[in-house]
């Protein structure tokens, strides 16, 4: 989507589903209405409401920061003695959430030797003999899925119960190998499982209300439905309806007594028998170009009288409401014959090499092509799932893939909207395509829409007049979204890709999928030379806009084939390059990149059908929301299943080249600041070294106790578990780390902003003394949000206590009311500080967020300080300029630094003017206002 999206503010009643966020108070806050749905085009703003969950909530980040340092730091007995027992390159990660075991591998063997047997009693047996690591009574289990892939290993889903309600999101997933031998576990199980829950106080069906009003949604469809489930939080187990609405494309978890919502999950990934008459790849290609007639019989009846086939069921959605209504679907042109040649059409970009389908300066004219477009989709869809069904892929029905007898086929809704506004396609139904996935036996949706917008210039709108569904690419790019979100899920088999880093591998397998089957088919081209495969090239005429850069881009590749972007630099990218490919920072298309290119490495290195079969394998093993290291890891676990770990050199070599060597770090799978490394793993027997040192508090210069010093991607187990909490004296002490240098080891808890340096380990024993400082307006240490007004956007992830959550990665927006010019209503928020401090700094990062471009940047501020939340003082007026965005900037205080209890910090303006902009237009300053994070520093 190239034109801005924005989030389009309605009048709102009372509603039950709110996030979980701090008490506020504020005044006539609105909700934001959807736009279109993404696409597998970037999206210049986020305007549909983005996936939440109660778990990982922005306001108990901080908490669980510190938790999963101090669990780190100092493991249990149960943790320290199983990290001991699988050796260097064991995994042993522990979600801070719960306190067990959300991997537990090694990346140099399996868990267990191989055994005749069966794989659920390999599983139960390893429960058993670790109970007190995994917190869990076997016995408790109940087994709710277990399939064989194509390489003979069976994946075990236990789900947890509260009574016969089943645990939401957690659980126990076990691998076992086609040997008997048991690769991994991973799962987050519940300890302590209560005797019941609090009865339900809403019904199913005021939950899935609730939860359509969260999703924007304005009318339900057959396939929603309610079920109880019960859902882990920081407080314990809450009674909450696991609910699906299908009109947008949403999963949510209700709570059963307060309404509030729980989790909210987009099931949607954007873009976008009888004879038939297809061509294999795009009309004018130079390979699969040409119409040719094949036979529809492996999918359609001989005697079908729609486009129902084996796998998928395609119709003309033309007012996008989600059923074939009269007229809608597609029969055929004659019995036993789908034939309907291309009609082309004449205007900019149409040539013999990309040939048009219909007239965006023609009302109805996308009528001519109708029945061919229809047709086309029912074969693209049918061939590729045909495709992924075989092996080395194996996404079979066990798997859970899409097939008509089990319920659940695509259904393809072509030519989606193409007739919402007078014979042409509304703004929201253009230049997209998305693909819908719920959890098996639920059909996915998949939505094709016309290209470009009607009546604009394609200068303004550079895209070729088509059906997207005419081009393979983008039916497969989107086709893979359901092969990704149905292999990468929980023990309940919904899909956990809702990280920044598991998003934009989404976005990479699609496009990797996509071409590693064109190309191996003979359909695309690609030698030794870099830049040949330009991603969606139908659609761009060839142009290469929506990719950066091409998929075969090797690290070191010229500018004039892989230019790369001014944030990131020119050639193949790396892992540091995450976060950097867009100018507005972590974006999932432009970020997927890396890891696209990547694999498009690996498949160089190892050949089509190995690649493919370890990153099926790998996804298949990945745990909840991977990072990209957690996948590399799958990868060499996969390799270790399907080929006795006989390449596991040229896969690291693979990724070191790209970044993600041994020394790489990452938080988690939410890092968009991860650290490069190009290093190899060291040999066995390697030299190792220590740490140790002294954190001292800045501000007070007294020594800073329960700080937790932590190894990037070192701390889970991998390599060691490379961390120590600091003692009253603020003293720490880590050993038996590896010789190397370490680009985030980090000092951060107790309230304390993380530190970050990268140290280099020698075999003599270093010194690394830190200084860290108290946020006091942080969230983990105290403070609370008690007062805002203007818009809300918490169900956006960009509510008022972003603010204060210690995180560079999130901020809060809130709405832009125009008072004149450029001019806007004051914004304000209010922080109860957990002490009373003697100010030394108030300091802000004033940056546009929440997908707003950088126009809605803070530009005037105000800010005023109390010492009883009634008296205030203005301590500092200004102006934050573009220089000033993508970091903290210490404001100049001039009063009010003694004794302050509360802060009050107000945006008085947005950055349009700096821009040379002016309002109203489509710059996000002339509706959003909007601040990353507000921190308060001094001595209690």
């Amino acid at each position: 989507m190239r034109t801005q999206l924005r989030r389009t503010l309605v009048a709102s009643g009372a509603i039950l589903a709110v996030a979980f966020v701090p008490a506020v108070t504020t005044a006539g806050a609105a909700t934001a209405a959807p736009a279109a749905p993404h696409s597998n085009r970037p999206a210049t703003a986020t305007a549909a409401p983005g996936n939440y969950d109660a778990r990982h909530d922005p306001a108990i980040a901080g908490l669980l920061d510190t938790k999963a340092a101090m669990l780190a730091a100092k493991p249990t007995t149960a943790v320290s003695g199983m990290r001991a027992a699988l050796g260097e390159q064991g995994i042993v990660d522990i979600d801070p959430l719960t306190g067990t075991p959300r991997q537990v591998a090694r990346l140099d063997g399996f868990l267990t030797g191989p055994s005749k047997a069966p794989a659920v009693q390999v599983a139960r047996a390893y429960l058993k003999a670790h109970a007190d690591l995994f917190g869990v009574d076997p016995a408790t289990l109940k087994l709710s899925r277990d399939y064989v892939d194509v390489a003979g290993t069976h994946h075990l889903s236990f789900l947890q119960h509260v009574g016969s309600v089943p645990v939401f999101g957690n659980g126990i997933r076990a691998d076992v190998a086609r040997n008997g031998a048991l690769i991994q576990m991973t799962g987050s199980p519940v300890r302590q499982m209560p005797a019941g829950l609090a009865g339900a106080r809403l019904t199913g069906a005021q939950a899935l209300d609730t939860a359509r009003r969260d999703a924007r949604e304005t009318r339900p469809t057959p396939g929603d439905k309610a079920e109880l489930v019960a859902f882990p939080t920081v407080g314990g187990l809450r009674l909450g309806y696991q609910t699906l609405t299908m009109q947008a494309g949403y999963l949510h978890v209700v709570d059963a007594q307060s309404g509030r919502v729980l989790y909210r999950q987009n099931l949607t990934d954007n873009e976008a028998g009888p004879d038939a008459t297809v061509w294999d790849n795009y009309p004018g290609a130079p390979a699969g170009g040409r119409q040719r007639r094949v036979s529809l019989g492996k999918w359609l009846s001989p005697y079908a009288k729609t486009l129902s086939g084996t796998s998928s069921h395609v119709f003309s959605d033309l007012n996008d409401n989600d059923a074939a209504d009269r007229g809608e679907e597609v029969g055929p042109s004659s019995p036993g014959q789908f034939v309907y040649p291309l009609k082309q059409f004449t205007g900019d970009l149409c040539s013999a090499s990309y040939q048009c389908t219909w007239d965006p300066f023609q009302p109805f004219s996308w009528q001519a092509n109708r029945a061919m477009d229809a047709t086309q989709l029912l074969y693209f869809t049918s061939v590729y799932h045909d495709h992924l069904l075989a092996a080395p892929i194996g996404f079979t029905r066990a798997a859970g893939n899409f097939e008509t007898r089990d319920g659940d086929p695509v259904e393809v809704n072509d030519l989606d909207g193409a007739n919402t506004d007078n014979g042409f396609p509304d703004g929201a139904h253009v230049d997209n395509a998305n693909m819908s996935t719920p959890p098996d036996g639920t059909s996915p949706t998949m939505q094709m829409y016309l290209q470009p917008a009607p009546n604009t210039p394609t200068l303004a709108d550079p895209y070729v007049p088509s059906d997207v569904g005419n081009e393979a690419s983008s039916v497969y790019h989107e086709y893979t979204h359901g092969l990704s979100n149905r292999l990468v899920v929980d023990a309940a088999g919904v899909s956990t890709l809702n990280g920044p880093q598991s998003g934009a591998m989404g976005e990479a397998w699609s496009d990797w999928y996509a071409y590693d089957y064109l190309q191996d088919v003979g359909l695309e081209k690609d030698t030794r030379k870099p830049g040949e495969l330009v991603i969606f090239e139908y659609s761009t005429a060839g142009a290469n806009t929506i990719r950066t850069q091409p998929l075969d881009c090797p690290v070191g590749a010229s500018a004039t084939v892989c230019p790369g972007t001014p944030t990131a630099g020119p050639g193949g990218y790396t892992y540091g390059d995450f976060g950097k490919i867009s100018r507005r920072g972590a974006e999932v298309h432009a970020d997927g990149e890396i890891w696209a290119e990547t694999l498009w490495d690996l498949r160089t290195a190892l050949g089509s059908k190995l690649a493919e079969s370890l990153v099926t394998r790998a996804m298949e093993l990945s745990p909840a929301d991977p990072s990209y290291l957690d996948m590399r890891n799958s990868i060499l676990m996969a390799d270790r299943v399907v080929a006795g770990g006989r390449d596991q050199h040229d896969i690291w070599k693979v990724f070191a080249h790209r970044g993600m060597g041994f020394f790489a770090a990452t938080a988690d799978g939410s890092d968009t600041a991860p650290v490069e490394d190009f290093a190899l793993p060291p040999a066995p027997g390697a030299p190792k070294g220590s740490i140790a040192g002294t954190v001292t508090n800045r501000d007070t210069g007294q020594p800073a106790a329960g700080v937790a010093v932590t190894f990037g991607g070192h701390s889970s187990g991998f390599a060691g578990s490379y961390a120590a909490v600091t003692d009253a004296s603020g003293h720490y002490r880590i050993s038996d780390i590896f010789t190397g240098t370490y680009p985030k080891v980090a000092a951060s808890g107790a309230g304390f902003e993380r530190q970050v340096k990268t140290i280099t380990v020698t075999r003599k024993p270093a010194t690394v003394d830190w200084a860290v400082r108290r946020d006091w307006a942080a969230s983990q240490a105290g403070a609370q949000i008690v007062d805002f007004n203007g818009e809300d956007s918490s169900g956006f992830g960009c509510g008022p206590a972003q603010a204060i959550d210690m995180s560079q990665g999130t901020g809060w927006s809130s709405d832009a009311v125009l008072t004149g010019g450029t001019a806007i209503e004051p914004r304000f928020l209010t922080v109860q500080l957990p002490a009373a401090v003697n100010l030394t700094s108030v300091e802000v990062n004033p940056s546009g967020n929440c997908g707003d471009d950088p126009s809605a940047s803070t530009g005037d501020y105000r800010v005023e300080t109390s010492p009883d939340g009634t008296a205030w003082t203005v301590a500092a007026t200004g102006h934050f300029a573009p220089a000033d965005r993508d970091r903290m900037n210490a404001v100049p205080l001039t009063a009010g630094t003694a004794g302050v209890r509360f802060v009050r910090y107000t945006m008085l303006g947005t950055q349009v003017a700096d821009e040379g902009g002016t309002c109203p237009s489509d710059l996000s300053g002339c509706g959003f206002v909007d601040t990353v994070e507000v921190g308060v520093y001094g001595a209690a």
